[in-house]
């Protein structure tokens, strides 16, 4: 974008060339007609070189945006000769004004004056004025002149400003809104692996079980087929949840679903128990009802996650959840569970779990990592307490 006060020029409809052709002729027809007559009568060269400058300088103002300076010291030049260059010389020398820059006004204001008092000295006019007064008055109208330019130079500077700071606040509230949408979708995300995939991998290693076993009674399969239908249930109900639904009934906004805590973390081992999962749950943490909220969230995703890839890449293999630590040591723990054999096809999936959960852990102040210890495989975390 063009800086105010030296390139930026409004472009011009055809209304704002029309009533500046027309004040150009208006001050040219009056400084003209103090001239043409006596022209006519006594000179009348000078008459149709008046003339001739006029049309010239009409010509050259309209090039005067490209070289203000230029076309403001010619169509001043010309007005030593010509009374009709007038009208031009005053846009011109306004035009350059608005650009403010002092040393190319400074001299188009000094061609001007010379030329207007050149033009008053060697016409037939029938004034009486001392040339002191003509020169006094030819130096206030000039100044006059680049003052009124200058003025609208501040006041298209003062617009182009406020267009500006409009034009960035626009660009900066949809900035805002853009990384707002997109941190609401990696949220969504986020609690949509971190919910889903823990009930879609319970569907999958229970239907996984009825394909591959082939001495269930009757019985037994419509047992299976009823977990299936129960934990595809509660998979759809917590993706209405996640994705609020329900919505609040006086504003329409989006309601968030309650987020699991520390608290629920007994409740997570229970359910797993009940899918058929072995786990030892060893909870050693102390002041354990003072967990602050967000830290439990955590606490909970992470185990959620180790149990979910424990069902997913080791079914059957006893997985034993540790935590431990305290206020002033935060809160460790680690999921152990063995690698296992594949006795019914795995459940797909992406990989992101695990990287999803170790952003989450950093933005706590935590860390998380797992490795392959032997045949053992391990996820070990640490969140602060206060984090």
């Amino acid at each position: 974008m063009p800086t105010p006060s030296d390139a930026y020029q409004p472009r011009l409809g055809w209304w704002s060339h029309a009533w500046r052709l027309i004040a150009c002729l208006a001050v040219s027809a009056v400084v003209w007609s103090q001239a043409w007559q006596g022209q006519w009568q006594d000179a009348r060269a000078l008459f149709w070189l008046d003339a001739a400058g006029g049309v010239l300088a009409f010509v050259l103002v309209m090039f005067r945006r490209r070289w203000p300076l230029a076309i403001a010291a010619a169509t001043a030049a010309l007005s030593l000769v010509s009374g009709a260059a007038a009208g031009p010389g005053t846009l011109a020398a306004v035009s350059l004004a608005t650009r403010r820059r002092y040393l190319p006004m400074l001299l188009a204001g000094v061609i001007g004056v010379v030329a207007s008092q050149g033009y008053s000295d060697t016409q037939p006019l029938n004034s009486q004025d001392p040339v002191w007064f003509s020169l006094l008055i030819n130096v206030i109208v000039t100044a006059a002149i680049l003052g009124w330019g200058m003025y609208i130079g501040s006041r298209r500077e003062l617009l182009w400003t406020l267009r500006d700071r409009a034009e960035r606040a626009e660009a900066e509230q949809q900035l805002r809104v853009a990384n707002a949408r997109n941190a609401e979708r990696g949220r969504i995300a986020r609690e949509m692996h971190d919910v889903l995939a823990h009930r879609i991998s319970q569907v999958s290693m229970h239907a996984g079980a009825l394909a591959f076993r082939e001495d269930l009674t009757p019985a037994e399969v419509r047992s299976s087929a009823a977990v299936i239908q129960a934990k595809a249930n509660e998979a759809l109900t917590d993706l209405r949840a996640v994705l609020g639904v329900l919505r609040a009934p006086e504003t329409g906004e989006l309601v968030d679903a309650p987020q699991p805590t520390y608290d629920d973390v007994p409740a997570l081992i229970s359910e797993a128990r009940e899918s058929g999962m072995s786990v030892e749950f060893d909870d050693q943490l102390r002041h354990g009802d003072s967990v602050p909220v967000a830290v439990g969230r955590t606490v909970y995703r992470i185990i959620q996650e180790g149990l979910t890839n424990s069902r997913k890449h080791a079914p059957g293999a006893l997985i034993r959840v540790q935590l431990s630590g305290s206020p002033a040591d935060g809160i460790e723990l680690k999921l152990r569970n063995g690698v296992g054999f594949h006795t019914v096809p795995a459940a797909p999936g992406a990989g992101l779990g695990l990287i999803g959960l170790a952003e989450r852990a950093q933005l706590r102040g935590g860390r998380l990592a797992h490795r392959v210890e032997g045949s053992t495989f391990v996820l070990h975390g640490w969140i602060p307490w206060t984090a």
